[in-house]
């Protein structure tokens, strides 16, 4: 019980106990008063703990003493429902979430979770997984749902302070050839070999090829319209919206030795109908990135890219050759649907024709290399073997 020898003070009160410990309190912003946790030795202590109070009131940074009573679990599952996100990176979000970073932080609240904390959580991530990339999204992650509980002055600082803990070291993207991206094309099966041109010469993301209509494609002009994705979920649920950025929906002119392949794909494999999905299964299920991803497997051995080389890896093959056959940085932006402020106030305008410019350079590139490929199996065939 408190005792009468404490003063009233311009800001707050002290007071002290009969046990002569000294305790302090002040009215919080609400108007409710809001008594220290613990108790100081000295008068003189008390006092100091209500000036750095009132200094944390006056420069805004003061919040409640419980404010930061929130649990993480609660409050990050609440964090990714509140965002508006594509559903794969929903679905990324709450497996990093269940894999990496509630088994360590989902009982403590948010100011229990401490710049040590988080980097002996980091440090035993990356011992234990390996799994630098995936354990840098996981920090981005917590670092980014943190930010949040600062602005919504749950917490006063971010204690995500790792200089480069997000960062990425991305492999550098791997290239095919002409020739690779055919024998590709031959292995992976003639249902499914428009898919891989397209995903090279388009360039088109997989999600976008999912969603892919025949009214989308317009045979004559030799033009496809990319208007929605329809990324499949971990779930094998399809997910059909807009597309990756506003940049996404656009129209791609393919280069005109790929004429014939989309006309008989579209008459033997695509459905009936002005909506009719131009990408579909053996039984007539749409595509399913499970099944495709067996045969993209066994069609990379064949053609003797390694292990890592991935469907999206394609569009770099097609970026790179387009760059090759004269299209600028922009108009290879346009074509592969990518969006970037920076490069838009930097890079002109690529407007429909240039973009056929940049169909046909890509036409007479591959053309070429076809070419050589067939004139250097000719004189080897007519060379015959040595010594004959």
């Amino acid at each position: 019980m408190a005792n009468k020898k404490g003063r009233r003070r311009r800001f707050g009160a002290v007071r002290q106990y009969r046990s002569g410990k000294w305790t302090a309190s002040y009215l919080g912003p609400d108007g409710e008063r809001i008594r220290a946790e613990g108790t100081f030795e000295t008068k003189k202590d008390a006092e100091i703990w209500l000036s750095q109070v009132e200094a944390d009131l006056s420069r805004g940074d003061w919040r409640a003493p419980d404010a930061g009573a929130v649990g993480f679990r609660e409050y990050a599952e609440k964090w990714v429902e509140e965002r508006e996100l594509a559903v794969r990176t929903v679905d990324l979000y709450k497996h990093l979430l269940r894999l990496y970073l509630l088994p360590t932080f989902g009982p403590l609240d948010l100011d229990e979770i401490t710049a040590p904390r988080i980097r002996e959580w980091r440090a035993e991530r990356l011992r234990v997984t390996a799994a630098k990339t995936t354990v840098a999204k996981s920090y981005r992650l917590l670092k980014a749902i943190l930010e949040t509980a600062v602005d919504d002055d749950l917490i006063t600082r971010n204690p995500c302070r790792i200089k480069g803990g997000g960062k990425e070291t991305a492999a550098e993207r791997r290239i095919a050839t002409v020739a690779q991206v055919d024998a590709l094309a031959d292995a992976v099966g003639i249902r499914w070999r428009l898919m891989v041109y397209l995903g090279a010469y388009g360039p088109m993301r997989p999600e976008e090829l999912a969603g892919l209509r025949r009214r989308d494609v317009d045979l004559e002009r030799l033009v496809i319209r990319v208007r929605v994705a329809e990324p499949e979920r971990t779930n094998g649920r399809r997910a059909p919206g807009e597309t990756k950025s506003d940049a996404g929906a656009r129209s791609v002119v393919l280069p005109g030795f790929l004429h014939k392949e989309v006309r008989q794909h579209l008459a033997w494999y695509a459905e009936k109908g002005p909506d009719g999905l131009v990408f579909v299964g053996e039984k007539g299920a749409p595509f399913r990135r499970t099944s495709f991803g067996r045969k993209w497997r066994r069609a990379r051995t064949v053609a003797g890219l390694p292990d890592g080389f991935r469907f999206y890896d394609l569009r770099h093959t097609g970026h790179t050759l387009s760059t090759r056959s004269g299209a600028t940085l922009k108009d290879t932006m346009v074509r592969a649907g990518q969006s970037s402020e920076k490069a838009a106030l930097i890079y002109q305008h690529s407007d429909n024709e240039r973009q056929r410019d940049v169909a046909a350079g890509l036409d007479e590139m591959v053309r070429a290399a076809r070419a050589k490929r067939q004139s250097d199996n000719s004189a080897h065939h007519k060379e015959g073997p040595a010594g004959s």
